[in-house]
């Protein structure tokens, strides 16, 4: 009988191939049983052995394997005389003893060579920036709950709540551009680290600079927009160096993805703890959240596969093939990056989409309260279907597009086909939710504009890497701060046309924009490498 024993590294380990030998003792069926196991000096299995072998009178002769840090255990135990077999197996005591150590041992070795192993480090590094962009709107949506019983509480009206929702996007549109420098001159693994260090710190802060005055609540969301500023540039420069072209549009998928489910539990949760604590608890727990990340963060993450000592030859082969080693970026080539039409129909693309985006994303529980006389919790529970909508689309969105790519259909088309239902969907059901006459059919047109407008994870959000991926970092900050623009004024302006106009009106600007962001784009962009 075989037994794997096992090698472990940092990650759970694998199986090497061991054996039994041995001789026929007198008076015994039994064999000398031998068998082996290789474990990291110092883990939690070769404690256990070691245990094992004090107490059980087993025999064993390590021998360190230097070269892989790890110990091998050789035990064996004779049968000593009278015995009673069944089916040729040894009954005596301490030969059970034996077989339940050994079945025991295999145990170990089968529990820790677990589907971990298997697991991509590259998909690990995804799902870190999934959970950070979680973070990153379960922090920024909490206010679009919170601002009911606060603007009751300070007696703030539509203009002075709107100023504040867009306040938050005066940081945010300062660190777009800085961001991604900062991505592709140090890596992505220390900025995003500090990015959400920074507005984890900003979240709990709010209810404080709430109470002491309007302007240091204006100048904390500020604050807290100046570390979100940071994520996506960052995302965006450590995806591009560890996900290969053919999986880039289910991994960035899945981390936008993590923005919509964030919206989700932000809207789902805030108005229960609201209910029960009080409007500041949403800040003080969802922004303490922070800290468990940046543990992981820390220990797990690497700005490239090249500094990632834990990372398999084989992935990290897969990761670089194709792709030339360059320096890290020193000089950003300004004047080459202006000077394409793609770099453009980017910049206007994203002020087209964002637009619509962040309304829906600050105005909808406001809407669903004012319009559909939802009350608190019904807001915050009706705003949740869009956004589990959107998480559900995008990564069917990103399977989709990456299957094409994968099939032949050159990226170029696959990008302009997603963007264009990324644009064309929520104009539709924007014009059709001015005209619903039931909560349930209103609730239901926003579901479908949401679901729609995530297709442009595989559209515009993915055309960065495209075209310039040594440069991803700064052109989706320099494309997402004409998305912050958009942010700012849209958020501002809704405010404004709903003191002199209407909901309607708020949705025919939007529509409008879709429009020119669709004909945009099919005119100017490409999927093709531009920038070197």
């Amino acid at each position: 009988m075989a037994f794997g024993g096992l090698l472990s590294n940092r990650n759970f380990g694998s199986f090497i191939g061991s054996g039994k030998v041995g001789q026929r003792e007198p008076g015994c069926s039994h064999r000398t049983s031998v068998f082996s196991v290789r474990c990291v000096e110092g883990s939690v299995l070769y404690q256990k052995l070691q245990s094992r072998t004090a107490t059980s009178g087993l025999s064993y002769s390590p021998s360190l394997q230097s070269s892989k840090l790890s110990r091998l255990f050789r035990y064996s135990y004779p049968c000593p005389g009278n015995f009673w077999s069944n089916e040729g197996q040894c009954g005596h005591l301490d030969c059970l003893k034996l077989e339940r150590t050994r079945a025991s041992v295999e145990g170990n070795v089968q529990e820790t060579s677990g589907w971990t192993e298997h697991f991509p480090k590259r998909w690990v590094i995804v799902l870190l920036c999934f959970t950070a962009f979680l973070l990153c709107n379960m922090d920024r949506v909490n206010m679009s709950i919170a601002i009911l019983p606060m603007s009751k509480e300070f007696n703030w009206n539509s203009a002075t709540v709107g100023l504040i929702q867009s306040s938050f996007f005066w940081g945010y549109l300062l660190t777009q551009i800085l961001g991604g420098i900062w991505a592709d001159k140090l890596g992505g693994k220390l900025v995003l680290g500090l990015g959400v260090v920074w507005w984890s710190i900003a979240t709990v802060l709010t209810p404080i600079a709430a109470r002491i005055g309007l302007p240091f609540l204006l100048m904390m969301r500020a604050f807290m927009g100046i570390g979100e500023g940071v994520a996506m540039p960052a995302m965006n420069n450590i995806l591009s160096k560890w996900i290969p072209v053919s999986e880039r549009s289910r991994s960035l998928a899945l981390v936008y993805s993590g923005m919509y489910l964030g919206s989700v539990t932000g809207l789902a949760f805030s108005p229960i703890l609201i209910h029960k604590f009080g409007w500041p608890s949403v800040f003080y727990s969802f922004g303490s959240l922070g800290t468990i990340w940046l543990a992981l963060w820390l220990r797990k993450a690497h700005s490239s596969p090249k500094e990632d000592p834990e990372l398999s030859s084989k992935e990290k082969n897969l990761i670089l093939s194709g792709k030339v080693a360059k320096e890290p970026v020193s000089v950003i080539p300004w004047k080459l990056i202006l000077s394409k039409a793609p770099v453009w129909a980017l910049i206007v693309s994203h002020f087209c989409h964002n637009w619509g985006t962040f309304i829906l994303l600050t105005w909808m529980p406001t809407y669903y309260n004012q319009v559909l006389d939802f009350n608190l919790t019904e807001s915050g529970l009706f705003c949740v279907l869009p956004w589990l909508t959107m998480a559900i689309f995008a990564n069917i969105g990103g399977w989709i597009a990456d299957t094409l790519v994968s099939k032949g259909l050159s990226i170029t088309t696959v990008r302009k086909i997603m963007q264009s239902i990324g644009f064309l969907g929520p104009a539709f059901f924007l014009t059709q939710l001015s005209r619903a006459t039931t909560p349930a059919l209103a609730v239901l047109c926003m579901a479908c504009s949401q679901g729609s407008d995530a297709f442009s994870q595989s559209g515009l959000y993915s055309n960065h890497q495209d075209i310039g991926p040594r440069y991803a970092g700064v052109l989706l900050g320099l494309s997402n701060t004409a998305g912050v623009l958009a942010g700012v004024l849209g958020t501002a302006a809704t405010g404004y046309i709903l003191q002199k106009g209407s909901w309607v009106d708020v949705f025919k600007v939007a529509v409008a924009l879709y429009i020119i962001g669709t004909l945009v784009w099919n005119l100017f962009a490409t999927g093709e490498r531009i920038l070197e």
